[in-house]
């Protein structure tokens, strides 16, 4: 049972059912009518595939996990699990996931999915003690999920794709650099520099944390403009956006951990509830 909760724990169940339920839901968007028993097919091989990339993703941060509050527990750090055992756990969990999404939809799909597990994996994770830039590299897998949902659907990729693709993507800067402003001083031990300005809970990172956000606005209301949903999901997709705003703009006022905090616990309602209502508003 020791191994099981483990080999559990390795697979960051709620990051990657957060990322595989985004993918159902573009899944759902792409078709002219639901069909729930494959919505949940596309959710499996997301999560697979998602818990994947988390596998990579701590196997080579499993010495730096160590060195933080928030990580030191894990599997790898505490031994409980060897790096040989997450490695074939990572390649069942990914053969798996690929084939069925291969299978019961398309090769399109598969080749989306493996290629966001290597810029997450192995991109974006060695990039985090790098360069700042890494935020926006892993905007791109963490980007993808609704677009290879819609792809699943329709075999190709198309402008409504992109536009879920392009609300995703900026939502993960606020998303990004609040987490990355709240746990500063974990993130510092490890050599992370995930902060637009590196070392810096400042002005300038508040100032960009809000430009990001604006920009999201717009962007969630593409859906409207191109036909894929209606004025109700448009509606909650511009409230959700100015609460959001006005979030980082106290954050730019204070500049203080509670104001990051809030941005970070707002960012985990925004997003859900935007695409939930562009398919409630489609159905």
């Amino acid at each position: 049972m020791t191994k099981a909760r483990a080999y559990f724990q390795l697979l960051k169940f709620r990051l990657s059912f957060t990322v595989a339920f985004s993918s159902a839901l573009g899944y759902l968007l792409g078709l002219p009518t639901p069909n729930w028993g494959r919505a949940l097919l596309v959710l499996l091989g997301g999560l697979l595939v998602t818990g994947a990339a988390n596998i990579v993703n701590q196997v080579f941060e499993k010495d730096l996990d160590k060195l933080m509050h928030r990580t030191e527990n894990r599997p790898l750090p505490t031994r409980r699990l060897s790096v040989t055992e997450a490695w074939v756990f990572c390649g069942l969990l990914a053969v798996t996931g690929l084939g069925l999404l291969a299978y019961c939809f398309n090769p399109l799909t598969a080749a989306l999915s493996l290629l966001s597990l290597i810029l997450y994996g192995f991109i974006y994770t060695p990039l985090k003690t790098v360069s700042p830039v890494c935020v926006a590299v892993g905007a791109i897998p963490g980007g993808l999920p609704p677009l290879i949902g819609w792809v699943a659907a329709t075999g190709y990729v198309g402008e409504a794709a992109w536009v879920l693709f392009g609300i995703q993507f900026m939502w993960q800067f606020p998303h990004f650099w609040a987490i990355a402003w709240v746990a500063d001083e974990d993130y510092k031990r490890a050599g992370f520099k995930m902060l637009p300005t590196p070392g810096n809970r400042d002005l300038r990172t508040a100032f960009q944390i809000m430009t990001y956000t604006v920009l999201l606005i717009p962007v969630s209301l593409l859906p409207l403009v191109l036909g894929i949903s209606g004025r109700t999901s448009a509606g909650v997709a511009l409230v959700c956006g100015v609460l959001f705003t006005l979030l980082t703009v106290r954050l730019m006022r204070t500049q203080d951990r509670k104001a990051a905090l809030s941005i970070m616990f707002a960012s985990f309602l925004y997003l859900p509830i935007v695409q939930i209502a562009l398919l409630l508003d489609k159905v």
